[in-house]
This record gives structure tokens, sequence and C-alpha cells, in this order.
């Protein structure tokens, strides 16, 4: 009798040999159909995709489905900064993605591309900061405009920012200027 009893444990599983759902939600542990409360010990995540691969796995991103996947790789700042091409060549793949994806405004990439000269004039110790605060202007910007064509450039600031080098900054002023003059 054990072994039939284990069967159908299996077989309510999917007939996987896995060890019992605890600390699941409603019904499936040791708050039983308890709601509310603090969350912990509970096994929803409401982020749900949060520490996944953006490549559709692991951990680190959205999954396949996800936009921001659509489009050219990521642009590489060493690549930037050492290949003047490159960046004019990026730059027309952002202005071609712009016009494929978006509704953005010429005023605000001018916007935009204002705040990256100013913060390009920082001095040099508060450089960094303000590079990061341009950041978080795109990323809002981005967000609530729709400008997922400007995905890219959020990402290189973000290897900019972490780099920390003068010519890294001048360059993403640059790329971005080209961007502005493919895009009139």
């Amino acid at each position: 009798m054990p072994d039939t009893e284990e069967k159908k444990t299996d077989e309510r599983r999917g007939g996987e040999n896995r060890p019992p759902r605890e600390n699941r939600g409603a019904g499936g542990g040791p708050r039983g159909g308890e709601r509310g409360g603090s969350g912990e010990g509970r096994g929803g995540d409401r982020g749900g995709d949060r520490g996944r691969d953006p490549r559709g796995g692991g951990p680190g991103g959205r999954g396949p489905g996800d936009r921001r996947m659509e489009g050219p790789p990521e642009i590489d700042i060493d690549k930037l900064i050492a290949d003047s091409l490159y960046m004019d060549n990026q730059a027309h793949v952002v202005v071609s993605r712009m016009r494929d994806m978006d509704s953005g405004t010429k005023s605000q990439l001018r916007r935009l591309y204002n705040a990256v000269r100013r913060a390009t004039r920082a001095p040099e110790g508060e450089r960094q900061h303000e590079f990061v605060m341009v950041r978080a202007r795109l990323a809002y910007t981005i967000a609530r405009h729709s400008l997922r064509s400007l995905d890219p450039l959020e990402r290189l600031l973000l290897q900019v920012t972490r780099k920390n080098d003068t010519r890294g900054y001048e360059r993403f002023r640059d790329l971005f200027e080209a961007i502005i003059a493919y895009n009139e």
C-alpha cells in the first residue's frame, strides 16, 4: 500500500520526483489559505520576471518576448572610443530604430542632449554623478514616452558611468550629437 500512496503523490505533482511545495501562498504551505500580511515566507513574487536572463532564460532581464531585445545588440563603449566609424554606424542604427519604433520628438532628444553636454562640462569630481543623473533622466524619458529605440543608449550610458573615463563621456556626447544630426 505505501507504493500506491507514493505513486498518487507523484502523479499529482506532474509525475516528477520533486519535494512537496511549501510556502507557495494559498493552500500550499503551513499558512493554508491565509492571505495578506508581509508576504514573508510565501513563494509568490509579483515581479515575476525579475532575475531572468534577457536572452530568455535565467537571471538578469525580461525574456524573449520583450521589445527591448529587438534590434541591434548593445553598443560597446571600447569600440565607441576607438573607432569613429563605429560611432557613426551606431548613430544611424539608433535613428533608424527611432523612425521605425517611436514617436519621440526632436525637442525631447534636444533636452537630453543639452543635459549630456552640461554633464560633460561638469568638474571632473562631479562628472560621474552628473552622468548618473542623465541616465536616470534618460530612463524616465524612455519610459514616459515609450522611446524603446533609446534603450541601447541607456545601457551604453551605464557602461560609460561605470568606466568613469573622460574620453568615454566625450564619445557618448559625440554619439548623441550624431543622433540629433541624423534625426533632423
